[in-house]
Parts: structure tokens; sequence; C-alpha cells
């Protein structure tokens, strides 16, 4: 079914609701307990957390949707808007900073056209710099999706990057 909402620029959203009830009921047995693993199981569905998708688990669960919204917009885990199919997220703590990390980054922008918290046009990317990946001896490190790459030098961002194509 699409709906459409004001998050996607007012854009309709295809919502699977068949799926959303795989995770609501049969994965997580309808327990508002286990509101953020359905979160992440619902935005591993649909690559973010889509509103409409969120209407329907507050009903499901009887869960207000402002507790929903809120828990859904405090965790920077969690997206409201399209994100691409591969998160590459860039660390820039002290560890890679020291190391080249911004360099990482600078390489990475240009060669997709994009800056932070930007998703590409086609869907494929979305660039996030973050202060820490938790692997501060193989600075410089990007994580592409859960994929993690180390020791980086900014002229092998061009290699790792199109392992995803």
């Amino acid at each position: 079914m699409n709906q459409a909402s004001p998050l996607t620029g007012g854009q309709p959203v295809e919502i699977d609701y068949m799926a959303l009830d795989n995770i609501i009921e049969k994965d997580f047995n309808n327990d508002k307990e286990n509101l953020i693993m359905i979160l992440q199981a619902i935005q591993r569905k649909f690559s973010y957390l889509p509103p409409p998708a969120l209407n329907y688990l507050a009903l499901k669960i009887g869960v207000p949707f402002s507790q929903i919204y809120g828990v859904a917009t405090f965790y920077s885990t969690f997206s409201l808007e399209p994100r691409g199919r591969n998160i590459v997220s860039v660390c820039l703590g002290t560890a890679c900073h020291v190391r080249g990390g911004e360099k990482v980054r600078e390489k990475i922008q240009e060669m997709l056209s994009l800056k932070d918290g930007q998703t590409s046009k086609d869907g494929r990317y979305t660039l996030e710099s973050v202060r820490c990946i938790g692997c501060c001896s193989l600075g410089p490190v990007i994580k592409v999706n859960e994929n993690m790459h180390g020791r980086l030098a900014s002229d092998e961002v061009e290699k790792i990057l199109n392992q995803y194509e």
C-alpha cells in the first residue's frame, strides 16, 4: 500500500504490511517490551523507519505513536529517511583522525559526490561520519554495512567501494 509521508517530501511510501506482521507478530509476538528490537528489524527490512510502518506498529503493540517516534528519534542508529543499500561510515575519532581519516572521507565524498548524511540519487550509498567505530588500532577505518576496512589510505577507497556496486 502507498501512503504519502511528510518525512519523504510527500512522496508515497510502499509498505509491505505482511512483512511488518511477520516482524511484529511472528518474530516478537506483539511484545512492546521488544520495541527497540522491532524497530531494528523494521529498519533492516526497509533500510529506514517509514512513518506509516511506525503508525502500524503503534496500533499492533498498543504503544502511542509519540512514544515510538521518541525512541526512533532518540537513537542515532535509526533513520526516518530513506537510506542507501550500502551505509558507509567513516570514523573520525581521534585515532582515525590523526592517521588520515579526514583524507579518506574526502576521497569518499569525491567518489560518491555526497556530503555527510546524504544518500546517492540511485539509492546505493549513504555516507555518514562517526566519532568512533571501536577499531582504534586499525585506523583510519570505514565500515560499509557491517564490514570493517582498516589501515586505509585514501587511494584504497575506490577498490573497497567497488566491491559494493
